[in-house]
């Protein structure tokens, strides 16, 4: 009778174990904060507080500082020290999923490897387009650009310098790249991708990921509560870059505001484009980078969030928080936009790189304050039905099972 109730006691924990997978987390940060260390954050936190044994490998961009070309291409391509790193950490503390947000170019694909010599499920989240674009955003002197998609090694991109505006640092990506596309390694090394859109699975599939091993799963955001949305304000928040659309919001905004001289245009965020605070834009505030509460009661203050983006986003953090707070969302209407913004419903459209036509929608939609209480409603509901913690967590799991289950 004692042997049975260990068996069971056994079983009872197996089953605990398998439905809280212990999960380490593998990163590789920017020199700038994004969106990207948003998510690897939030989902830290939503794992532990549901009782998960978490760790998390974490490396930053500062340390590039130093390494020679040669050794930047060698660790970007295959970093032995990761091998070495993130194997001894496994190795003291096994792990039934390893969950990489970004290894490039400190982790580099030699993370993966670390996790399945250890028979441990291996999860990627695809953030952007770096498997198929160099530059990570199919974006190129100004215009939409794929060249690179369906090419076995990207050269193109090495010809325009796509990666930095340095032919030298997009060959160091395109190298790596190519060597694991023609050793097979995004096919077989990752057990399960997340995309966080439809839209960003079918693309990914077009270059050739396998289709059965692409899961979408989107960003989300603990609730914040809704706000009074009371001041009249349009907000943009994100980096200030040309891809940003910063440039063609505050061509639209110059139109906008020589009609309604009293709206008011607030800019959060740091970036190159800040030196266009001195362009003499009416009513624009330039707030610069604010804390997250700040932006948080921001949102929770303003009318509307404007993304003028000109190229494609994968998943935009300020999207899924402008939601929670009961903020409609201006968005440029690229095909994964519009999976996310409802024309009409939780917020509008308009025709990208098109500043006239920016233009003219914000200068509808901002003005009909019942149509904006309307939208705010509606983008809150969505909120609730996709972008919570919870919706989130039964997702994750499903990935997992999936991953753990490949990986056996």
């Amino acid at each position: 009778m004692i042997a049975a109730v260990a068996r069971d006691d056994a079983r009872s924990k197996d089953a605990e174990t398998a439905s809280q997978p212990a999960v380490l987390f593998a990163h590789n940060f920017y020199q700038q904060p994004g969106g990207e260390d948003s998510v690897l954050h939030a989902e830290v936190e939503m794992l532990r507080v549901r009782g998960h044994r978490v760790q998390q490998y974490l490396v930053h961009n500062d340390d590039i500082a130093g390494m020679s070309r040669m050794r930047l291409l060698g660790s970007t391509v295959w970093n032995r020290e990761t091998t070495r790193a993130l194997g001894q950490q496994l190795d003291r503390e096994p792990v039934q999923v390893v969950h990489f947000h970004n290894t490039f170019p400190l982790i580099s694909p030699a993370g993966y490897d670390a996790a399945k010599r250890r028979g441990m499920a291996v999860v990627q989240t695809l953030h952007n387009y770096r498997l198929l674009c160099p530059a990570a955003n199919f974006y190129r002197d100004g215009h939409l650009c794929e060249r690179c998609l369906h090419a076995s090694v990207p050269w193109p991109a090495v010809m325009h310098g796509c990666y930095r505006g340095s032919r030298s640092a997009t060959t160091v990506v395109t190298v790596m790249l190519g060597a694991h596309r023609v050793m097979r390694t995004y096919a077989h090394a990752v057990d399960i991708y997340i995309a966080l859109t439809e839209f960003a699975r079918r693309k990914f599939i077009e270059g050739g990921l396998p289709a059965e091993k692409i899961v979408v799963k989107p960003n989300f955001c603990a609730d914040p509560g809704v706000g009074r949305h009371d001041d009249g304000s349009v907000l943009f928040v994100g980096r200030l870059t040309t891809e940003k659309g910063v440039e063609h919001l505050l061509t639209a905004w110059r139109q906008v505001a020589q009609r309604h001289p009293g709206l008011r245009l607030r800019i959060l965020g740091d970036g190159p484009c800040s030196t266009l605070a001195s362009s003499g834009v009416p009513g624009v505030e330039w707030l610069g980078w604010r804390p997250r509460e700040e932006v948080t009661r921001r949102m929770q203050d303003a009318a509307l969030l404007v993304l003028p983006s000109v190229q494609r986003e994968g998943f935009p953090m300020t999207l899924v928080e402008a939601f929670a707070t009961g903020l409609p969302v201006l968005a440029a209407d690229f095909e994964s936009m519009t999976e996310m913004v409802h024309d009409g419903h939780s917020g509008r459209l308009f025709q990208h790189a098109d500043p006239r036509d920016l233009a003219n929608v914000l200068e509808q939609t901002i003005t009909d304050r019942d149509a904006l209480q309307a939208l705010g409603r509606q983008a809150r509901a969505e909120y609730e039905k996709k972008y919570t913690p919870t919706r989130n967590y039964e997702r994750l799991m499903a990935a997992y099972s999936a991953a753990t289950q490949r990986a056996v």
